[in-house]
């Protein structure tokens, strides 16, 4: 049988090791997905990662750029190429979700999202994101707060495993802090927030910052 994981980070370079690890253990790309809030400005098409605003970087040169985008040609539909070679973060591209802000994506939860919004009348993408994770079996009620999550500058992580890869994936994806939603519905609801609303205006940087600060890495 195969089992759908789903984590919530607070920071995308927590989120990358771990898709990373899950990788090298044997998992395919093609059954990794990551959706990420951009609005700080971390991933730049043209430019790769920024060193000041996503920790993990590797810059064994010192020359500011990412080793992995090194080379990689510029103004590709999907972004920046990570290493040129196969894997998840080789594909990552950029999107403007209304509801949702710019988002850098990559895997098969992001396409089937966008697939599924391709035409709806309200919600856009962000009923799509929703309506991706409830397909895949995750109850709506904690796909609405992940969906937040990645509203309030999150970075959701799913994986495709089998029964006998589940708790090596689950052991990973805690590694690096992901949580699941019961450790961020509560509070999500003591502000108030009763689930997603696709027509809430996008959240600034300044907001995602003070936003993360509630959630310092454990």
């Amino acid at each position: 049988m195969t089992h759908t994981i789903v984590r919530l980070f607070s920071h995308p370079s927590d989120a990358f090791q771990a898709t990373e690890k899950l990788e090298r253990m044997g998992i395919s790309h093609s059954d990794i997905s990551v959706v990420a809030n951009n609005a700080e400005g971390w991933y730049d098409k043209d430019k790769g990662l920024h060193h000041d605003r996503l920790r993990g970087m590797k810059d064994n040169n010192h020359d500011g750029t990412d080793d992995r985008i090194e080379g990689a040609g510029k103004g590709a539909s999907t972004g920046a190429v990570l290493g040129g070679g196969a894997g998840l973060l080789a594909g990552l591209g950029m999107l403007a979700i209304p509801g949702l802000g710019p988002i850098v994506a990559a895997g098969w939860l992001a396409a089937t999202a966008t697939g599924a919004a391709a035409g709806a009348v309200a919600g856009g993408t962000v009923g799509g994101l929703l309506g991706a994770l409830t397909k895949d079996g995750v109850p709506e009620q904690d796909a609405h707060v992940y969906t937040e999550g990645v509203r309030r500058g999150g970075t959701l992580v799913s994986v495709r495993v089998s029964d006998a890869q589940a708790r090596d994936a689950e052991a990973v994806l805690r590694e690096y802090g992901g949580i699941d939603a019961s450790g961020r519905s509560s509070a999500y609801r003591d502000t108030g927030w009763s689930g997603i609303d696709p027509a809430a205006p996008d959240m600034t940087a300044d907001e995602i910052r003070a936003e993360r600060m509630r959630y310092p890495r454990s």
